[in-house]
C-alpha cells in the first residue's frame, strides 16, 4: 500500500513538472531529462510511469483537458444565469488563466501544431476539442439556439482565437473582445 502512495505521488510530481515545462516551452522544446530534473525523480521512476515521452505528453494533455474543461465549466456556472449567460461567462476562464500565469496560448493548439498527425498527442487534442464542442453545443441547445451546432462552432472559434491572439499579442483585452463578440453572436442565435 505504501508503494502505491509513493507511485501516485511521484506520478503527480512528474505530471506537474511536465505540465509547466510543456506549457511554457512547447512539446518539442522539452526533453525528458528536463522533466526528470524539474520533478526531482529518478529516470527509472519516470520511465516506470511513462515508457515514452509520447506517453508522458498524452498523459499531460489528458490531465490538461480535465482541468481546462473544469475551469471553463466553473466560469460558466459562476454567472448564475441561464445557458446563454454561461456561454458568455465561460470566457472568464480565459482571463483567469492569463492572470494566473500569462498567455502561453492553448496547450491543445500548440500540441496539434507540434505533434505528428498520427500521434497520440494529436488524438488527445482532437478528443478535447470534440468534448468542448459537445458541451458548447448542449449549452447552445439549452439556451434555445435555432442552430446549436453552428453557435457552438462559432463560440469555439472565439475561444481558440482569443487564446491564439493572446499568445501572439500578450494582451488580455483580446479575451474581453472575444467575450463581447460571443454576447453579440449569442443574441443573434437565440
Amino acid at each position: 500500500m505504501a508503494t502505491q502512495f509513493r507511485k501516485t505521488k511521484s506520478e503527480e510530481r512528474i505530471l506537474a513538472a511536465a505540465a509547466e515545462l510543456f506549457y511554457e516551452n512547447g512539446l518539442r522544446g522539452v526533453g525528458v531529462d528536463q522533466v526528470i530534473a524539474a520533478s526531482g525523480v529518478a529516470k527509472s521512476t519516470l520511465y516506470a510511469h511513462f515508457r515514452t515521452k509520447e506517453e508522458l505528453v498524452a498523459a499531460y494533455l489528458r490531465r490538461t483537458d480535465d482541468s481546462w474543461m473544469a475551469q471553463l465549466q466553473a466560469a460558466a456556472e459562476r454567472t448564475g444565469g441561464g445557458p446563454g449567460e454561461q456561454l458568455v461567462g465561460l470566457f472568464d476562464a480565459l482571463t483567469e488563466a492569463f492572470d494566473r500565469h500569462g498567455f502561453f496560448g492553448c496547450p491543445f493548439v500548440s500540441a496539434a501544431v507540434e505533434a505528428e498527425l498520427d500521434s497520440e498527442a494529436r488524438a488527445v487534442t482532437v478528443q478535447h476539442t470534440r468534448r468542448r464542442q459537445a458541451w458548447l453545443t448542449e449549452l447552445s441547445r439549452q439556451a434555445g439556439a435555432g442552430a446549436p451546432d453552428a453557435l457552438a462552432r462559432r463560440i469555439g472559434l472565439l475561444i481558440d482565437g482569443a487564446l491564439a491572439s493572446g499568445r501572439l499579442l500578450q494582451d488580455r483585452t483580446v479575451v474581453s473582445e472575444a467575450k463581447s463578440a460571443a454576447r453579440l453572436l449569442i443574441a443573434g442565435h437565440i
